[in-house]
């Protein structure tokens, strides 16, 4: 029985993860993008300016990497010690 809840844990993390995969690349792409002229821009001011927009661009790199990696990643090891199989 412990197999097949986990067996349909993991079934649920992935398709999940496949589900939510799409969306949260386009958002971290479009403002990716959006802040590059920002974060290279020239002129008076832009040192302020390219601080923040380096700041945002890797907070943002940053908690890509930990919604679609860590949490699911993390959820699945503390739920198999709630299962008993770790």
């Amino acid at each position: 029985m412990r197999t097949k809840c986990s067996a349909r844990m993991m079934e649920a993390i992935q398709i999940a993860g496949r589900k939510r995969l799409r969306p949260i690349l386009m958002t971290t792409a479009t403002t990716v993008l959006g802040l590059l002229p920002m974060a290279i821009g020239f002129g008076p001011g832009a040192e302020l300016q390219r601080a923040l927009a380096v700041a945002i661009m890797g907070g943002l790199l940053i908690s890509t990497v930990v919604s679609l990696i860590l949490v699911p990643v993390m959820y699945s090891l503390l739920e198999r010690k709630d299962l008993g199989g770790g």
